[in-house]
Parts: structure tokens; sequence; C-alpha cells
């Protein structure tokens, strides 16, 4: 090798070992200014909107010091940390439900899974990058030395790696049917725990034939259940068309707010006795007058918009039918009930709380429509975002960021620019630009026409993550020469395996990066939610020295916790034999995310919907795709270095995989879609004996009743007002 090639490798290479360790300070660094003044602003009070938004909505009580001038108020303090570590796995079902439960357990996942590859991977596969060549003038003190890049081709080191490869994918199998196997013990508990819920007595029928002889389909209900399940059938509740009605509710709801306020600000001034503020008072009550006034016609028109004859024009084709008992719920739910396929559609209701009453006015015939509508804007919003990918990672090799952008090369003026440029930057832009993407999946997902808002959430989940996988990961694998390797896969898809395989070794450090971005500077930034500091304090300015009191309260964001963090156990899974050094870097990951989310679930998030660990079969398929990744990038890395005996040995390691795969989706995904016979029969009979089962089907109908039908209760001259309807 010429010498200048040489020391021109030697060179980059000990920047990008330099730049990979300066990012890791600024990181470190930002951390450890977040975690400390978040720990002061949350002893703070006027905060408590922000940081106990759970608690204080429920009005319990909050841990401050009762001496305002107390100086403990304004020091740091591990005090949230400890309390974390503190929290138990049934604390965390029993206030807040399995599906809060699953994140957390995810964490632990990546907490057991790399801490052991760790240990093998720093003990066994280290020194074997390392020793892999002879050292020459000292240029073994870089990242590279410590890859498999570092072996050389056709070494029987790379035998140490195979074993590694089947040790990890082994090992990460077990803990995989652990976790499922223990998710689903503690979701038969779950169950059995909320055998009160309506949707256990509920189901949803759909696509309901119109009766020709009354123009209505609430007959047709009736009638069908009644002669097919005589013994077990109760009631039923009708979904119409409402969205005039919720909208007058809603802004009924808005006046008798503005009315409320209008009044305590009067009762405040009178308590003042200023004259001067005599006028003032006398046009606030005018305009309170006002406002009643408008308030009461509107409700009067709420009243006549829920009357019979006005609903049974807007009718739905759909029903929430209740049984007197779980079985006979459970049995109507799976079966077949007309030889027209797309008649008398049937499945388990969700829980009233979760039902998208939204979606319920979407006609089963055209689902499909949908969901192939939101695939569609997904793929394409896929593709497209490569663009900005493609370009943050130009930014990372600073000579073709030189090529596109001439004014570029000032960087090499300021010295340590360049490295910030080319190292942090690059993780930054792609972490801003993705941060919207769940968001924006979301609102795909709301319109794919589901009936539950978890299904929404759990679709979206899948959305994000294939979303993740094809740009973060796929992309800046491939960015730089992306035409060029599409080109190759298509002319040649024997090879995908080995391109892939290069350009997955030749990206280490930008994950390294990646994995320090969204953990330290991620979680750090989730645990102080600056977004929402800023909002208060400008309403604190817009409404004067009084701060807001009511908590900032919002639902648990599966969609975006779930797809990022399974993200980051793919990029630790494919990389777990490539480069063992990032292994650490993941437990320090997954150890912050485990305590940072122990505290937003106990403090700041709300669980909205419970359905009893639904997201895990979910999370479980990410993992097994990462370490069916893996498996075939070291495919391609064993045949990079020459070693064809380890490739084909790889591939009953794939099977392998694959073959497990299937057999946890027989073993324990159907008790993850479908409530038991069993369960229900069994759930029936204790509740025979307590005497409890009669309540419960009859408290299941009235649950089910559509938000525009709901009593209307503004005023205090309105407290008798009931629905006009009931079934």
């Amino acid at each position: 090798m010429d010498l200048n090639m040489f020391l021109h490798m030697k060179i980059k290479m000990e920047t990008r070992c330099l730049w990979v360790m300066f990012l890791g300070t600024i990181n470190i660094g930002l951390a450890l200014v977040t975690l400390p003044l978040f720990s002061v602003l949350k002893k703070q009070p006027s905060n408590a909107p922000i940081y106990y938004a759970r608690p204080l909505s429920r009005r319990h009580h909050l841990p401050f010091d009762d001496s305002s001038s107390s100086l403990n108020r304004f020091l740091p303090s591990l005090a949230w940390l400890s309390r974390a570590f503190r929290v138990t796995e049934d604390e965390i079902v029993q206030d807040h439900g399995l599906d809060a439960l699953v994140i957390i357990r995810l964490f632990k996942f990546g907490i057991k899974f790399f801490t052991v590859c760790s240990l093998v991977g720093l003990v066994v596969l280290l020194p074997t990058n390392y020793g892999a060549q002879e050292v020459q003038n000292g240029s073994y003190f870089t990242m590279d030395s410590f890859t498999i890049s570092n072996v050389k081709r056709g070494s029987n080191r790379l035998w140490v790696h195979f074993a590694f490869l089947c040790f990890i994918s082994l090992y990460g199998m077990y803990l995989l049917y652990k976790e499922y196997n223990e998710i689903l013990i503690r979701r038969i508990w779950q169950i059995q725990k909320l055998k009160h819920r309506p949707d256990q007595f509920t189901i949803v029928v759909r696509e309901i034939p119109l009766c020709i002889e009354h123009k209505a389909r609430d007959c047709c209900v009736d009638h069908f259940f009644s002669k097919h399940y005589p013994n077990t059938y109760y009631s039923y509740q009708m979904v119409y068309n409402t969205e005039d009605l919720e909208e007058s509710v809603s802004q009924a709801k808005s006046l008798a707010r503005k009315i409320e306020d209008l009044t305590e600000s009067s009762m405040a001034k009178r308590r003042k006795n200023k004259l001067s503020l005599l006028g003032l008072l006398h046009q606030e009550t005018s305009k309170a007058a006002f406002l009643e006034e408008k308030l009461q016609a509107l409700c009067h028109r709420i009243h006549q918009l829920q009357c019979k004859d006005t609903l049974q024009k807007k009718e739905l084709p759909v029903a929430f039918v209740t049984f007197k008992s779980r079985s006979g719920a459970a049995a109507a739910a799976h079966l077949q009930h007309h030889s027209h396929p797309l008649l008398w559609i049937t499945e388990l209701a969700p829980e009233p709380r979760d039902v998208s009453w939204r979606n319920m006015r979407v006609s089963y015939r055209v689902v499909p429509l949908y969901k192939l509508g939101v695939l569609i804007a997904a793929s394409l919003l896929t593709v497209f975002f490569a663009i900005p990918v493609t370009a943050v990672q130009g930014i990372a090799k600073y000579e073709k960021l030189k090529q596109w952008f001439p004014p570029a090369r000032a960087v090499q003026l300021i010295p340590g620019l360049s490295s910030i440029v080319t190292g942090y930057l690059p993780s930054a832009v792609l972490k801003g630009f993705i941060y919207i993407v769940p968001l924006t999946m979301f609102a795909m997902a709301k319109i794919a026409g589901c009936i539950a808002r978890s299904k929404e959430e759990i679709k979206a989940c899948n959305m994000v993550f294939y979303f993740l996988v094809g740009n973060v990961f796929f992309w800046s694998v491939l960015s730089g020469s992306l035409l060029d390797l599409i080109g190759q896969f298509i002319s040649h898809p024997k090879n995908v395996p080995s391109q892939l395989a290069g350009a997955v070794s030749a990206q280490a450090d930008f994950f390294v990066t990646y994995i320090l971005t969204d953990g330290l500077s991620g979680f750090s930034l989730e645990l102080l939610q600056p977004g929402m500091l800023i909002w208060d304090i400008l309403k604190s300015c817009v409404h004067g020295c009084q701060r807001e009191t009511s908590p900032y309260l919002y639902s648990l964001p599966y969609f975006r916790i779930i797809p990022l963090v399974s993200l980051s156990v793919l990029i630790g899974i494919v990389y777990a034999v490539v480069a063992p050094l990032l292994l650490p870097f993941l437990i320090l990951y997954f150890c912050l995310g485990y305590v940072v989310y122990v505290n937003q679930i106990r403090d700041v998030y709300e669980t909205t919907y419970e359905t009893c660990g639904q997201y895990w079969p979910y999370i479980h398929h990410y993992i097994l795709l990462a370490i069916i990744l893996m498996q075939i990038t070291m495919v391609g890395l064993f045949g990079l270095k020459l070693k064809p005996a380890a490739s084909i040995s790889t591939i009953p390691l794939i099977l392998f995989t694959w073959m497990f795969n299937e057999y946890c989706k027989m073993r324990f995904l159907p008790s993850f879609h479908h409530y038991t016979l069993q369960d229900a029969a069994e759930n029936d009979e204790l509740d025979e004996k307590c005497g409890l089962l009669e309540l419960h089907y009859e408290n299941a109908i009235n649950a089910y009743c559509p938000p525009g039908l709901r009593p209307v209760n503004f005023m205090a001259s309105e407290s008798s007002s009931t629905p006009l309807v009931s079934s």
C-alpha cells in the first residue's frame, strides 16, 4: 500500500474515533445539564400541571415541601430516580394497566439482552477483532480496530463470530419466549381482574340489514338476536350519525365554561369591593346573562336532536349488542351469522373509552379502500422522506459535502467545527425530521376505519416502525451510493446480503451517534418537557401572573415510544456481531429509558384505554425481524470475508428463527386476539356465585351510549335533562 494512502486512511480512522468520543461528550454534557434542571423544576409547585399532571388530575397528594422558602426545592436531587427504581411491576399494572407495563418490559428486555451480549462481546469478540491483524504504527487505536472489518479475509477467527451469532440468536429467542409467556399469564390475570368491564359482555354488529316493514334497523337487531340467542341475548344500543349533535354539545360545553369563568371573575372582583370596577362588573353580568340565554337555546336544540324521530333518520348499520353472559358474547363474536359474509358481521366490542365513534360511520365494505389509501400514503411518505435522509447522510461525508456545497470548505478554518458538522449534526437533524413522523402516521391511522382507538395506535406503531427501519436504518446505511446500490440489487439480487453487509459495516459510527442522541438527549428532553414549559410560560404571560392550574394531561403515546425503542433494539442486534463496542451504549440507553418512562407513566401520562397487553405480539415481531436481519447481514459479511462455510452454516439458523416465529404465532397469538370461551365461562361462574352477573350485564348496555345521547347537564336548571331516546 502507498505510504501516503496509508497515512490518509490512518488519519481518517483516528478522526472518526475522535469525533465519536467528542459527540459522546456533547450528549453526556447535555444530559448532565438537563437531568439536574429537571429535578429542580419538578420540585416547584407552579410546574405541577406539567410534571405531576396525572396525580393532579386525580386530586392525589403532591410531594411538595410545605415550606415555600425551603432551599431543598432549588437543589438538584436524585429522588425521582430512586423512586422510579422502587416501583414494582405489580404497582404499574394495578395503577396504569398491562399496556403501560409492556413498555417497561420492552426496556427491561433491552437491558437483559444487551447486558449479556456486552459481556460476551467485550470479553470474547473484542479481543478477537483487535488481535486479528498485526499492529502497524499505532493504527490500532481506532474504532475500526474493534470491528469485524479488522479481521482478515478467510481467517478462522470468523468462526468465533459465527458462534457469537448463534449464541445471541438463541439467547434472544429464549428471552422472547419467556417474555411472551409471562405477558400472556399477566393478560389472563388482568382480564379476570377486569371481569366487570362492559366489553366482556358486548359485541359490535356491523352491516345490519334494513327492515323492509319498519324502514329501520333497530327492530331487525332485536328480532335477529332474540331468535338465535334466546337464552343469552339481553339488549342492544344502535349507533347514529350524530355529528351535528356532538358539535352542538361541544358548543354548549364551551359556553358553559365561559359562563363559569365570568361568574368566578365577577365574584372575585366583588370581594375586592372597588367602586371603580362597578361598571366593568355590570358589563360582565350582562355578558353572562346573554351567554346563559344562548346556552338555554342550544340545550333546547340538543333535546330536539335527541328525540327518537330525528335519530331514526340518522341510524347507522352498526349496533352494540349485550349478552347475559361473557361466554354468550364470546361465542357470538366469533361466529358467521349469515350466508352472505358481508351481513351481520360481529366482533368483540372495545371497551367504552376505547371506541372510535368517528369511524363507526365508515361502512365495513369500504374499510379495505381506506386501508389501501393509508398504505399508499405511508409508502409515499417513506419514499419521499429518503430525500432529506440522503441529504443528512451526505453531511456526514465531508468530502461529498464540499462537492455539493463549496462554501462548506470554510468549516475547516474553525478547529473542531468539521467534527461537529459531520458527526453530531446529521444525527440531530435526522432526529428532528423523524420527530414529526409518528404524529403524521397516527393521523393517517385515524382515517383507516378502525373502530377502536387502540387499533388505530397499533396500526400507527406498525407504520412508524417500518418507516424508521426503511429510512433511518436502510436509507442511512445505503445512502451516498444509493442509486448505484439499487441498480445492483435489481440486476444482481443474489448480491443483496453482501452489499448490505458492506454498507452496515461502514456505518457503525453513525449509529453510535444516533443511539447517544436518541438516548441521552432524547430521553432527557422527554423528562424536561421543554415544549410544555414554554407553552405554560407563554400562557402565564398572556393571562398575567395567574399560572395555569389545570394539568397538561395527555395519553401515553405508544405509537411514538414503541417504534423508536424497537428501532434501537434492531440497530443493537444487527451491530452486535459487527461492532460490539456499540453494545455498552445500548445498556445505558435502555437503563435511562427505563427510569424516564417509569417516571412519565406514574406522573405525566394517562392511560386512556387498556387492551391487556395486545402491543406485545407486535414488539415480539419487531425483535424477531431484527434477529433475522442480523443473520442475513452476517451471511453477506461471511461471504465478503471469503468464509463461505460460515455463510452456509448461517442459513439453517435463519430457518430455525423463522420456525420459532411460526411456533410463537400458534402458541401465543390466538390468546391475544380472542377472549377464550373457557376463561369467559369461569368468570361467569365466579360472578354467579357472588350474585354479580346480572349487575354487570345490566351496566354494560348503558356504557355504550353514543356521546351525543349522553345526559346534558350544563346548568343547574338543566339538571334533570336526560336523553330522550333509550333502547
